[in-house]
């Protein structure tokens, strides 16, 4: 938890007022903490969920996600894009598995920040999670800027199965003697 600076965000519709002393300031909406509804109402977009920061490859946060601790919808949520935050050319964890991936010369990319918290904590510290997007074509090339294997370990349901398609369609086309992608297929469940 202290390693990835884990936290959590209460339930209640305007707990950030307590912290910033102007919650009526329009960096709050910009940068995606406080959500503006149509009737000019603002309140917190994080509700009762454990935080993620996402940080990127120095370390700095640019975006926050957030599990639901009940059963609430949606399960996971990202800070919506701003002009640092890019979900398409992010990768979680990426500025702790940067160095590793370099040393040892492959990525392993997985599906979700718990992956990656639990890989990184059984020693694969080359281990990064794309932000429930696909992985895109840009991910790919800052992947391969960091090693020249990325190993795609994605769940073994079916929605894992099409990501890993997606993967190849992305990879393909990109796909020379020194760069190669891996594929470990999870059995399901």
């Amino acid at each position: 938890a202290a390693k990835f600076g884990l936290g959590y965000a209460p339930d209640g519709w305007q707990n950030l007022q307590k912290i910033f002393s102007d919650y009526n300031q329009q960096g709050l909406v910009d940068c995606g903490l406080v959500i503006v509804n149509e009737q000019g109402r603002r309140y917190d977009r994080f509700r009762d969920r454990i935080m993620f920061p996402i940080q990127d490859q120095r370390g700095n946060v640019i975006g926050l996600g957030g599990r639901v601790l009940g059963n609430d919808e949606p399960k996971y949520l990202n800070s919506p894009e701003t002009i640092v935050f890019k979900k398409n050319e992010t990768l979680y964890g990426e500025d702790k598995a940067i160095g590793e991936a370099y040393r040892l010369g492959n990525m392993i990319v997985v599906e979700g920040y718990m992956d990656v918290i639990a890989l990184q904590a059984a020693g694969f510290k080359n281990t990064v999670a794309s932000l429930g997007t696909a992985i895109t074509t840009g991910h790919i090339q800052k992947l391969w800027r960091s090693a020249d294997e990325i190993i795609i370990c994605l769940d073994g349901d079916s929605a894992g199965i099409r990501a890993c398609y997606k993967v190849i369609e992305q990879a393909l086309p990109q796909v020379t003697y020194n760069k190669k992608v891996s594929f470990v297929i999870l059995p399901s469940g």
